[in-house]
């Protein structure tokens, strides 16, 4: 099985797509619609301090009655990262996740942040891997 870092390198998109915490929610909001994804890193000088996800808009902002114009992310983000290492492997991670009720997992390698995974590229990923096995059981069983 592959690690998380394996994963991000095989992503479309290879950049972090972050924000600023002192960044309106609406600002937040059209990045999510951009690259068409779920959660934002929040960075502030460089570090992780934060995940912005579509989960804390809809109950931190619509459901309270704020406004995703005035409101900064540092509002409403979920500040107690929980995040996985480069060198985890993805079942590990989706235990995680599972474990922690979570959609979106930061990445890090060291102390800087490599990516973000949704729990979908990592089902994505565990399905490959299975057909993988599959055939190749399939294969020896052939001779």
């Amino acid at each position: 099985m592959k690690t998380l870092q394996q994963i991000l390198n095989d992503k479309k998109h290879k950049e972090v797509i972050s924000i600023a915490p002192n960044r309106p929610v609406f600002d937040a909001l059209v990045i999510l619609a951009e690259y068409k994804i779920g959660a934002l890193a929040v960075i502030q000088d460089g570090k992780l301090v934060g995940i912005f996800s579509e989960r804390d808009y809809a109950r931190e902002v619509v459901l309270k009655g704020r406004s995703s114009k005035t409101t900064q992310v540092s509002e409403v983000m979920s500040d107690k990262v929980i995040f996985g290492k480069a060198d985890d492997l993805v079942e590990s991670a989706m235990s995680l996740m599972s474990e922690k009720r979570i959609r979106h997992l930061p990445v890090l390698n060291g102390e800087e942040l490599a990516g973000m995974l949704s729990l979908g590229d990592l089902v994505k990923e565990t399905i490959s891997y299975q057909q993988r096995l599959i055939a190749e059981l399939e294969q020896y069983i052939r001779g």
